[in-house]
């Protein structure tokens, strides 16, 4: 679980793991007929998606493609993406859903695109009260 101040902008850090023998391409592929992998999130009307941070991949060439470098994820990768709840938010605990589109290869050939559901939790806090005090009594006499 994450925990988000309402009106601030928070990082969130997904892990998500590729078998071995198997690569997916990154979500950049040198090639416009390769299908970049891609997450797409639904949330809450009060909590807005900021910019979703991919990591770089690796130029790799494959058995079946010898003379072409593809750009892809192997093993552990992470993808961040920011989180912003709006200050009208009611602190809570709140469920984020999406997807994860991306296309599997082993070193033959490459399988039909899939779908992976995401989903993680966000505790949304109130913002902090900056040095506010209680005003000072009134000077005058009543």
């Amino acid at each position: 679980m994450v925990t988000a101040t309402r009106a601030k902008q928070t990082t969130v850090n997904l892990n998500f793991r590729v078998p071995r023998g198997y690569h997916i391409n990154s979500n950049a592929p040198k090639s416009e007929f390769l299908i970049p992998t891609a997450l797409k999130m639904d949330l809450p009307t009060d909590i807005i998606l900021g910019k979703i941070a991919y990591p770089g991949g690796q130029d790799v060439s494959f058995p079946f493609s010898p003379d072409e470098r593809l750009n892809v994820y192997t093993g552990d990768f992470t993808i961040g993406l920011a989180v912003h709840p709006l200050r009208s938010v009611t602190p809570g605990k709140y469920v984020m859903h999406g997807v994860l589109r991306y296309q599997a290869c082993d070193n033959a050939a490459c399988y039909p695109p899939k779908t992976v559901p995401v989903s993680f939790d966000v505790k949304v806090v109130k913002e902090p009260t900056a040095g506010r005090r209680n005003p000072a009594q009134s000077p005058h006499v009543h």
